[in-house]
């Protein structure tokens, strides 16, 4: 998204995105740049990038900025991927312990080209940061290895602070917005992480305004519930570009307060709702909730 970039507000509900001064996100984007490191934060054009640089934390994306799936939500490319980097997780490590991270949230491309879907990668991302930072805590937002059980457990057995894999839309819309992903796996993969390693908070985020009736929104927490998350995100979505899905609806505050006290009713420990809530935005804060 360019520094100049903001949403206006067509609509009363339609969120503004507030950028700071470019001194005070300017050593974030310098040491991304410097360790050749790539985040959701650009690669998504999330509209919180510049609160999160002046913060001096990002969420990093790992095995490249090219995506084998091409989501209609998404702003992330989509191609074949390069080949892993096999010295991308000491780097990230670094920018981690220079940025002085106490907690970092670890995302990635999807990588159907992968047996094991990089499930191999993050383990050794995890074990570089801990190598150089262990009081860092590391969440972990992954794609669903294409349902294969062995490479989630792989993950899982590197112990990261939150699992969180993205449910994304209400069923009804998922063929819809997410290429070869399923409404299914994805609950399943939840269900898998939170049954096989209980003591890993499960999180998981959906995005609002695609369509989906305030109805099968709540149907959808209650199935999140269902599969072990104890926490959640949920926020507005904003079409990337004119070729993306697009918006249907803008939401009110009224209404994602209405979706945090459902969510809260049925038992989530933590729940982030509002127009700009991302699936790792102030992931530390939410965090604590399940640590204290």
């Amino acid at each position: 998204m360019p520094e100049s970039e903001k949403v206006t507000m067509e609509n009363p509900a339609k969120p503004r995105i507030k950028v700071p001064t470019r001194a005070e996100r300017e050593k974030t984007r310098a040491l991304i740049d410097r360790m050749g490191l790539n985040t959701v934060c650009k690669e998504a054009a999330c509209p919180n990038i510049w609160e999160c640089f002046q913060r001096h934390t990002a969420t990093f994306m790992i095995m490249g900025d090219v995506c084998t799936r091409n989501c209609r939500f998404c702003n992330v490319r989509t191609g074949r991927p390069a080949p892993l980097d096999p010295g991308e997780p000491e780097r990230l490590a670094s920018a981690i312990k220079e940025l002085g991270l106490k907690y970092a949230v670890i995302t990635c491309v999807t990588r159907d080209d992968l047996p094991d879907g990089g499930a191999e990668h993050f383990v050794r991302t995890i074990e570089a940061v801990r190598a150089v930072s262990p009081e860092t805590k590391v969440e972990i937002l992954t794609s669903d290895f294409a349902g294969n059980h062995a490479a989630l457990e792989k993950v899982l057995e590197a112990h990261p602070a939150v699992f969180n894999h993205n449910l994304e839309t209400v069923e009804r819309l998922t063929p819809a917005l997410r290429t070869k992903a399923t409404y299914l796996r994805s609950l399943a993969v939840l269900s898998y992480a939170s049954r096989l390693f209980p003591d890993i908070p499960v999180k998981s985020g959906i995005m609002v305004g695609c369509g989906e009736s305030m109805e099968e929104i709540k149907k959808t927490l209650r199935d999140l519930k269902a599969a072990g998350c104890s926490l959640l995100t949920a926020g507005q979505y904003l079409a990337p570009d004119e070729k993306c899905h697009p918006v249907d609806k803008y939401y009110s505050e009224e209404e994602f307060a209405e979706i945090k006290a459902y969510a809260i009713s049925l038992g989530f420990v933590g729940a982030a709702c509002g127009p700009l809530v991302r699936s790792s935005y102030r992931a530390g804060e939410m965090a604590e909730k399940v640590y204290g």
